[in-house]
């Protein structure tokens, strides 16, 4: 019988599928090397993931959960101020992808190894691409832009740079770019755009 819901073992299998996948890559780690890292066995890996693509897929629904949650906390924080809001995602974005052990984000790495759109990987990506798309656009709504959807694109743009740019920079460079780029996309900045 294979179960969704939460036990101390399919925790423990994900919690070794989160470390693996995001320190080696999806398709590197093999089923195997979870179930050696979790101390446990084939049998009871398959009880609890039918597939690894199954395995993958809860792997990012926890980042997604992981993600949002932090995202709704900046909402919170900002309190209805679009501005106070980004600065506080700017910060948090600056610090985690200046992290030792920072890869990318987990899921434009997903998206590179998984390419077929098909994928249910590739479909656990892009829910997660479209909410925090759709989150982007809400949040701007105080600002009355017209073209809000494109507005959220660019920022989604700006947000993947800054998870680029983690590997290469300092937090205090890259909070401060993605803080820059999305003021002046929504206009609060230097530049106006609406």
């Amino acid at each position: 019988m294979i179960t969704g819901m939460d036990s101390p073992m399919r925790e423990r299998l994900l919690e070794a599928a989160i470390e693996l996948f995001y320190a080696y890559g999806l398709r590197a780690v093999s089923v195997d090397k979870v179930i050696d890292r979790a101390s446990t066995t084939k049998v009871t890996f398959y009880r609890h993931f039918k597939s690894k693509d199954d395995l993958v897929v809860a792997y990012l629904e926890r980042r997604a959960a992981f993600e949002r949650d932090g995202i709704g906390e900046a909402i919170k924080q900002g309190n209805g101020n679009v501005d106070a809001t980004l600065r506080v995602i700017s910060e948090a974005i600056g610090i985690i992808a200046c992290a030792p052990g920072f890869r990318g984000c987990p899921f434009i790495n997903a998206a590179a190894e998984y390419p077929d759109p098909d994928s249910p990987i590739r479909k656990a990506v892009d829910a997660h691409r479209r909410w925090n798309k759709s989150t982007f656009e809400q949040l701007i709504v105080p600002l009355g832009i017209t073209n809000s959807g494109e507005v959220a694109t660019d920022l989604m743009l700006i947000r993947d740079g800054a998870m680029v740019a983690g590997y290469l920079d300092q937090p205090a460079n890259v909070a401060a770019s993605f803080l820059r780029g999305s003021q002046a996309v929504i206009g609060t900045g230097n530049s106006t755009r609406r």
